[in-house]
């Protein structure tokens, strides 16, 4: 019983991500370059990746190979989505779905800058609507789009996984937390200008510590076999 559930997982995760892709089919102009082939560095990369997974869990290196081929050409075309396909010897709907899936998967051109702004409960509570509000008024974009010039695109996500640091936004690899409204102002002017501002909290605390200051650990620990001898009377 146990075995037929296993099998059925994979058709199971194949019809739950075409609900939920708002996007079933590529688009014409989403095709990219006729062919798409990883460079030598990259090839040798995948190879590497792919030999970590056993002949018959090739599939565990899908998300990786994507993302190389991403930052080889700056977004995911479907040539190169047909190109991983080939390679792990997959259905290349299957991989489509995957990368319709992950917001992190950019399915056509994107500008140099790609602000994404988590707008997931914790980062709401704590103002991030301000935040892409500000970021559509400072970039003139909504959400999706990318500017002419190709410096910045918009984007909402959801969950950074910086839950206790919220708000949070992303500028491509980089994550900036505890965001207030001045400092994404300065985060763009930087952007704007060529200069690439620092990340991290911009509260001033190193990591997710608490804000007012540790509340743990704060005293000296007691010497070894403290109040023993008390426990023995």
């Amino acid at each position: 019983m146990l075995g037929i559930f296993k099998r059925a997982l994979p058709r199971i995760s194949i019809l739950a991500n075409r609900t939920l892709c708002k996007k079933a089919a590529p688009d014409a102009s989403d095709q990219g370059p006729e062919k798409f082939k990883f460079n030598e560095r990259n090839m040798e990369r995948a190879k590497m990746i792919m030999s970590t997974f056993p002949e018959a869990e090739q599939r565990g290196a899908l998300m990786a190979l994507l993302d190389i081929a991403q930052r080889q050409y700056g977004w995911l075309p479907v040539t190169a989505i047909k190109e991983v396909s080939n390679m792990l010897k997959l259905d290349p709907f299957a991989v489509w779905e995957v990368a319709t899936f992950y917001t992190m998967f950019n399915l056509k051109p994107v500008g140099k800058y790609c602000v994404s702004v988590c707008t997931t409960t914790p980062c709401y509570l704590r103002g991030s609507d301000d935040l892409l509000k500000t970021c559509k008024s400072m970039l003139n974009l909504k959400p999706g789009e990318t500017s002419k010039d190709m410096q910045f695109t918009l984007k909402e996500t959801y969950c950074m996984g910086a839950c206790v640091n919220a708000p949070c936004l992303a500028v491509n690899d980089d994550l900036f937390e505890d965001v207030a409204q001045l400092d994404l102002e300065i985060i763009l002017t930087d952007l704007k200008c060529g200069k690439i501002p620092t990340a991290g909290p911009k509260s001033g605390r190193c990591a997710s510590e608490p804000m007012g200051g540790p509340t743990t650990l704060i005293h000296e620990p007691p010497p070894p076999g403290y109040m023993m001898q008390d426990l023995c009377k």
